[in-house]
């Protein structure tokens, strides 16, 4: 006779935000979860806790909780666990061990980082580290990762940024990882501009009572807060997403595109289109050849009607070339690392095109509200040279340290290549519909 299986219901229900959490967190074995302060991230682990236990087939699942201190763990996650597990038939709820045992024999442990050897010796079906910050690392690599071994096992890292520090090493390697393993690593990012858990009359009100630092850190989930080195911060980003402008302000205003080739690989080519202080939505494309690419911008300039198109002469010269071809009278080719118009001022070309444009994003510039756009453009550190030339973190050492080429960034700031002038009074944004963002 064939067993029917047993429905168990949890008295949870899920916002929206957390759904997907959810989601991402059953279809990968690891996760890197990066939360504003009250999203409910420890709620959410609790009873995804709670669901994996409880659909384990295999004899005597083990599963752990584990906060940087036990005090810290008994006394946000503790009472969780047992609110959520109350209602579950022929529950055992262990006081003493800070346990649960469910129905099917899986239990669940309360545990603090601060006494990591009491965990050595076990396996673990799943583990999640709630505040990673504030851990050490071998916690995890010499602890946490060995019991996982025997049943191949899942992990949770949870947190909110606190500076520049293991968490945020940590949440670099996981976004490399995510791109070589994209089915294994997920790395998820919720702000509270985004999330719709805090409402904006409230966030505008926590960001008046709130020092600047504090509140990108806890409530924006910006690891730069503290750096003094980030050419572009988070704040002016989101300020420049939150402008408006109406077509008749933007009439006669220049338009220009930006082209950024990436041939093949884990780069991205990207086009994107700026009229005067309103940057357009990008068109990005992934492993598209320079020919293709090159009938994608003609399609571009017939449409958009740009006076100029700057195209990053690294990989782009197959572009470039294509569309002179073609007949494009407008075509400039911009080599990244050639010399500066002010050279006194810039260390090469890449440099002054990226100051231009921060400063236009903190001043006057409109961006799309776009997560991957954001990201790139708060990614990018920069230096002075001996000859105090401002200069940035190379493209190489951003992907080393990131995982992926800020593509985006990159094809906004050739935008900002050389001043340009409006050739006749255009119509603004009421002649350009903006494209939609895609990933070819």
């Amino acid at each position: 006779m064939k067993e029917t299986k047993k429905i168990v219901r949890i008295s949870y229900t899920p916002r929206p935000v957390q759904k997907k959490i959810h989601a991402a967190l059953e279809t990968h074995r690891f996760c890197v979860l990066v939360t504003h302060r009250q999203l409910g991230k420890t709620v959410c682990a609790v009873n995804h806790l709670i669901k994996m236990a409880l659909d384990n087939p295999r004899p005597y699942p083990r599963y752990f909780y584990v906060a940087p201190f036990l005090k810290q763990a008994k006394l946000i996650a503790w009472d969780y666990l047992k609110r959520y597990t109350r209602n579950i038939p022929a529950v055992k709820i262990l006081e003493g061990e800070l346990c649960v045992q469910l129905p099917n024999g899986a239990r669940i442990w309360v545990c603090g980082a601060d006494n990591p050897d009491a965990l050595r010796g076990t396996y673990a079906d799943g583990v999640v580290l709630d505040e990673y910050a504030q851990m050490k690392p071998d916690v995890f690599t010499e602890i946490i990762r060995p019991m996982l071994l025997s049943r191949q096992g899942w992990s949770v890292f949870m947190g909110t940024p606190k500076g520049q520090n293991a968490f945020f090493e940590l949440f670099n390697q996981a976004r490399k990882w995510a791109v070589k393993e994209p089915d294994i690593w997920w790395v998820g990012v919720f702000r509270a501009d985004a999330s719709g858990v805090i409402s904006p009359e409230e966030l505008t009100r926590l960001r008046a009572d709130t020092p600047e630092l504090i509140f990108r850190q806890e409530y924006l989930c910006d690891f730069t807060a503290s750096a003094q080195d980030i050419l572009v911060p988070i704040d002016s980003v989101l300020a420049a997403c939150q402008r408006a402008i109406t077509p008749e302000e933007l009439r006669g205003a220049p338009k220009v595109m930006g082209v950024d080739p990436a041939r093949f690989g884990a780069d991205r080519s990207v086009i994107f289109c700026r009229q005067g202080c309103c940057a357009y939505a990008p068109l990005v494309f992934q492993k598209v050849d320079n020919m293709t690419l090159a009938s994608r911008v003609a399609c571009e300039i017939d449409r958009f009607h740009p006076e100029v198109v700057f195209v990053d002469a690294g990989c782009g010269g197959g572009v470039i070339d294509r569309l002179r071809q073609l007949g494009y009278r407008n075509i400039v080719e911009v080599p990244f690392g050639g010399s500066a118009m002010r050279s006194g001022q810039y260390a090469n070309k890449r440099a002054e095109m990226w100051h231009e444009m921060a400063q236009w994003i903190k001043t006057r510039g409109i961006l799309p509200d776009l997560a991957d756009l954001k990201t790139d453009l708060c990614q990018v550190r920069y230096d002075y040279d001996a000859a105090g030339r401002l200069r940035l973190e190379s493209k190489e050492k951003i992907k080393e340290r990131t995982g992926k080429s800020p593509d985006l960034a990159d094809a906004l700031a050739l935008t900002f290549a050389a001043p340009v002038c409006a050739n006749q009074p255009t119509g603004g944004r009421a002649e350009f519909t903006a494209s939609e963002y895609e990933v070819l």
